[in-house]
């Protein structure tokens, strides 16, 4: 069965439930609303870079294949990116390049196509009205 697209709505109100948290807040999002927000969000950066050459995971929600290019079939994937949930949503919203992620070591990627500057952000937030817009 093939997967539900992601309404960019959707992941607005997803990201907007988190916002607050990736400002800096120190409570965290419940966990139903965190997983929300990286599950849609990854599912929407494989909707925008289809393909299976490149695996991104943020443990323990979820992973994705993404990028056109050769495809791995078995075993651990050439090209993998790997980040813990705030910092995934924060390159997902604009407030953290790939580059900047990658470079202070809260971002692993391995592989000669482990690089997601070209698809990244996925939606930006207004962090003064609260509100959040598709890249």
């Amino acid at each position: 069965m093939a997967k539900r697209g992601v309404e960019a709505s959707e992941l607005r109100r997803a990201v907007q439930h988190v916002a607050p948290w990736l400002d800096g807040g120190e409570e965290p999002p419940p966990r139903t609303e965190l997983a929300k927000a990286v599950r849609l969000s990854l599912r929407t950066l494989e909707q925008l870079a289809p393909g299976r050459s490149v695996e991104v995971r943020v443990p323990p929600y979820a992973a994705v294949q993404c990028v056109e290019g050769p495809r791995h079939t078995r075993g651990t994937p050439p090209n993998v990116i790997e980040t813990d949930a705030r910092t995934w949503l924060r390159m997902a919203t604009g407030a953290l390049s790939f580059a900047e992620a990658v470079a202070d070591g809260s971002v692993t990627a391995s592989g000669a196509r482990a690089d997601l500057d070209g698809w990244l952000p996925l939606v930006r937030i207004d962090s003064t009205q609260g509100s959040a817009d598709s890249a």
